[in-house]
């Protein structure tokens, strides 16, 4: 398999440093929030690059965190910490908001067929393991405290930022509009590895260090909960493309100024959703959630299909249109699975399946062209085979890809073979429904679908007409 190294700037081989082991970690979610469906991209496309991994016969284990403490509102270490920010708005406490946003966190995921990751670790149940590695950086000369915090001091580095050329000055957070600098700060690259008192005084949760009472930075636990559970070296971290910098360059710096070695082999980064108005954003536009594409009428694995459709190193746009498209194709495709059942199953034959497996892990080992196993997913629906090599390929495609084809082409042949007939009031309802959405006035058309819900019924929009499901 070869996939995009973001640190070499180009495709390799993957290759784990142990035979047939893969150490995998991914930047979670700070939980002070719902995810918003941008965010949920990145970890759509790390859940399948570590099916797939899976798939090929490797032995991953994956780690995430979950801040729950140390993220601030500005890359320049300033700002409220938006887990309080979060506290303050719902007159919460933090840990509070920590479990809430946690489990809402999972429960998205379980809806995107999301695999939860071997081990979670919230930020707050490592710090003498943040303690003992600022120590340790410290006593080599790469941190250095000032106004009450410990910095870690980039000049110490031959090489600060390694995911793109940039000059010295353009990384400066003091040059960034809007941003406010630090005047503790040696340099301005450094960035904070624990916070004291002194500059937070209203901040929930604090605990004793040898700097006096505070918490840690963002930065330091994503180096800390990794190396805590895979070791000193690690073969693959992911994350959102806008994590590259400054969190993910940090890590980098701070791990490996730690270990005295090469920290992470490689960097796999997932680009941005965009609206039409640019990056989905939680402050910005419509707040774009798993729960309110259920509300629209949206299958979440709908969403799923929709971003594996293009590839994890394209920006990807999202509107409705392009999302009901996504539902026409969805629905087409599990209405053709549903016929499949139907047939006569027929033997495998062991040619054809090979042949058609092979061109699915070609788009996949291609730097996980999830755009392109799609395509093979069709051709198997199309290939001149018997239903039981059809069936067989597509419940092995759907290990990796995970958007249901089987379960939901049987709820569909369920449902007309129950041959249900739908109430005249409901018909009524969903035609004013089309024609609203007709006319673009989308705040009556949920209006109408919430009273279609509401009735005990379901609409989902397909190229051959509108389907009504009971609920």
């Amino acid at each position: 398999m070869y996939i995009y190294n973001t640190a070499t700037r180009k495709k390799e081989e993957f290759i784990p440093r142990f035979e047939g082991k893969v150490s995998m970690y991914t930047c979670g979610p700070t939980v002070y929030h719902y995810a918003h469906i941008g965010n949920l991209r990145s970890y759509i496309m790390e859940d399948v690059l570590e099916k797939y991994l899976r798939f090929d016969g490797l032995d991953v284990k994956r780690v995430m965190n979950i801040t729950d403490v140390g993220h601030l509102t500005s890359d320049g270490d300033t700002g409220d910490d938006k887990m309080l920010k979060g506290a303050k708005r719902e007159h919460k406490t933090v840990m509070e908001i920590a479990k809430f946003y946690t489990d809402a966190f999972f429960e998205d995921c379980k809806k995107l067929n999301i695999k939860r990751p071997d081990v979670v670790e919230p930020a707050t149940a490592c710090i003498d393991e943040f303690i003992r590695v600022i120590s340790s950086l410290i006593e080599k000369g790469y941190a250095y405290e000032a106004g009450g915090n410990i910095y870690f001091d980039t000049s110490k580095l031959k090489k600060y930022y390694i995911f793109n050329d940039f000059n010295e000055e353009d990384l400066e957070v003091g040059v960034r509009e809007g941003v406010e600098a630090d005047e503790n700060k040696r340099n301005k690259a450094d960035f904070v590895l624990w916070f004291t008192k002194s500059k937070f005084d209203d901040q929930e949760l604090k605990w004793d260090s040898p700097w006096g009472v505070g918490y840690p930075g963002w930065h330091i636990e994503c180096s800390c909960i990794s190396m805590k559970h895979l070791g000193e070296y690690l073969d693959l971290h992911c994350g959102g493309i806008d994590n590259a910098f400054p969190h993910h360059t940090n890590e980098i710096a701070q791990s490996e100024s730690y270990l005295g070695h090469e920290w992470c082999s490689y960097w796999f980064h997932v680009h941005h959703l965009n609206t039409n108005s640019g990056k989905m954003s939680k402050s910005s536009g419509e707040f774009l959630t798993v729960s309110l594409l259920e509300e629209k009428g949206y299958n979440p694995l709908v969403y799923r299909f929709f971003c594996l459709q293009s590839h994890y190193r394209k920006s990807l746009v999202f509107s409705y249109e392009n999302l009901d498209n996504a539902a026409v194709a969805y629905n087409k495709l599990t209405a053709k699975i549903a016929a499949l059942l139907k047939e006569e199953g027929g033997a495998v034959e062991q040619d054809k399946y090979d042949e058609l497996m092979s061109g699915f892990k070609a788009a996949l080992d291609n730097d996980l062209n999830t755009s392109l196993a799609i395509t093979a997913l069709y051709d198997v629906v199309k290939a001149d085979t018997t239903p039981a090599t059809k069936l067989k390929l597509i419940g092995e495609f759907d290990k990796v890809l995970s958007i249901g084809l089987i379960e939901e082409a049987k709820k569909l042949s369920d449902n007309k073979e129950k041959g249900e007939e739908i109430p005249a009031e409901i018909k009524e309802l969903v035609e004013k429904r089309a024609e609203a959405r007709k006319a673009k006035d989308f705040a009556l058309a949920d209006e109408i679908r919430n009273k279609i819900t509401e009735l005990g019924y379901i609409v989902e929009e397909t190229r051959q007409g509108t389907v009504i499901k009971k609920a």
